[in-house]
């Protein structure tokens, strides 16, 4: 399985910056992985390269409860849920409205985690609000720092201060063969936005009731863990708090279970990702299978609630949404489902544990490269541009260096001037020829002068 990254968490009280903040340390320049127009724009979390480390930093924007008596148990909600789930935390908060005894407390119950802690006072964007900033040293978290989210000073160096303080990394384990994966759970982790039917599947799977079923949103606020024995196999299904776009994480029961739901999906071999078929594929339904997938998790798209639709045509209207939010994901597989009725579920963990497989399957290196010379063949890059001269790009091998999710590593004489969509053709041909089909697939093109072959 692909390492295990540490999660910053950023939290605060409503509209201190958060979102802002977090936009600022996960700017393209920095974030390891692309944006897709339309699907990653609101970002959950991300995973960001800060010098020779990567981390994963999430957003815990959205508190904006209705009643103003709400925000100070909200705000020690995402706290506890911050200090239970993340590896370090980014406190955020406003330097021009001043400190407020709420954060005082915040403040306790994050030293008392003994994490590795950061205190960003925002909004200090001129002279005349340095001053308060002596205030915020009360809290006794340290380093303390002056930061403007809007316009960047000071987040990056904070960011890179904490990330100083993490552990070590330790060497992840040899990977394991085939044979001891079959012996080991398979783990499944349910994600999806609230009330879409996940609670309602994992008691269809499981074969009996064993979480509870509301039509109420946010019934599930935690990770929930169940273990059933099927055809031999030990699967552990992971239950997991509905995730709202951020601006809409506005219930109490919801802080907190981006965080929850982004370690679940790590923890998993394969993500199931559900979606209410009445409601249609929304912006939001992409936005969690992209954060699967991000995360180089193997995923299946549920199209749950089939039973709802009236006739074809609704039928087809969904089935259209999905292709067109989904231009840049081909390759996820889509069952039309009912959690409710038991439509078409018999085929969901056949195909999970196939597709968890093909995450773990590793290529013979013959077998990879004659891929690339067909490849190649079929469809050759374009030139690449130097000034006025056009040189012909070259690949000369590939080699496989890691699984969850495959990774592999392809030599060519001008890296840096392949197209995406020639990225994107080997990525899908690689699909096709290996059956990656719902397999995220990570290609690095590394740079080979053609002098050296001979």
């Amino acid at each position: 399985m692909s390492a295990r990254l540490p999660l910053i968490a950023i939290i605060g009280r409503p509209n201190v910056g958060k979102s802002t903040l977090f936009n600022r340390l996960t700017g393209s320049r920095r974030a390891l992985v692309d944006d897709t127009p339309g699907v990653t724009r609101d970002r959950i979390a991300a995973e960001v390269a800060v010098g020779d480390r990567s981390v994963l930093i999430v957003d815990t924007a959205g508190l904006d409860p209705d009643a103003e008596s709400e925000i100070e148990t909200a705000v020690q909600e995402q706290a506890r849920a911050a200090v239970a789930a993340a590896d370090a935390i980014l406190f955020v908060t406003d330097g021009q409205s001043g400190l407020v005894p709420q954060e005082a407390e915040i403040a306790d119950l994050l030293r008392r985690s003994g994490k590795p802690l950061a205190l960003a006072v925002n909004k200090i964007d001129a002279p005349r609000h340095a001053a308060r900033m002596l205030e915020f040293h009360a809290l006794g978290i340290e380093p303390v720092r002056a930061i403007s989210a809007e316009h960047g000073s000071g987040a990056w160096d904070l960011l890179e201060e904490i990330v100083a303080r993490l552990p070590v990394p330790i060497e992840e384990p040899a990977q394991t063969s085939l044979a001891e994966d079959l012996e080991r759970p398979l783990r499944i982790a349910l994600v999806g936005r609230p009330n879409v039917g996940k609670s309602s599947l994992l008691n269809q799977l499981a074969g009996e009731k064993r979480v509870v079923v509301s039509s109420e949103a946010g019934t599930t606020r935690d990770a929930i863990d169940v273990e059933v024995e099927r055809d031999g196999r030990r699967i552990v299904f992971v239950d997991t708090a509905g995730m709202r776009r951020a601006g809409k994480r506005d219930r109490l029961v919801e802080r907190g279970s981006a965080l929850m739901a982004v370690r679940a999906i790590e923890a998993a071999d394969v993500a199931l990702v559900l979606f209410d078929a009445s409601e249609g594929f929304t912006d939001q339904d992409a936005r969690v299978l992209m954060l699967a997938r991000e995360r180089g998790r193997p995923c299946l798209l549920l199209a749950n609630k089939w039973d709802r639709l009236a006739n074809e045509g609704e039928g087809r209207r969904v089935r259209e949404g999905i292709a067109k939010r989904l231009r840049p994901l081909p390759d996820v597989p889509v069952i039309e489902i009912s959690a409710k009725t038991g439509k078409s579920t018999h085929k969901i963990l056949p195909l999970a544990a196939k597709t968890a497989e093909a995450g773990a399957r590793e290529i013979p290196t013959s077998q990879l490269n004659r891929w690339l010379q067909d490849s190649v063949r079929r469809h050759e890059p374009s030139m690449a541009q130097r000034g006025t001269r056009k040189r012909p790009i070259k690949f000369f091998y590939a080699t496989q260096t890691g699984t969850r999710p495959p990774t592999f590593i392809l030599f060519c004489t001008e890296p840096d001037d392949v197209l995406d969509s020639y990225r994107r053709f080997l990525e899908n041909r690689l699909r096709e020829e290996f059956g990656f089909a719902g397999v995220p697939v990570r290609l690095r093109l590394r740079k080979r002068h053609a002098e050296r072959e001979t």
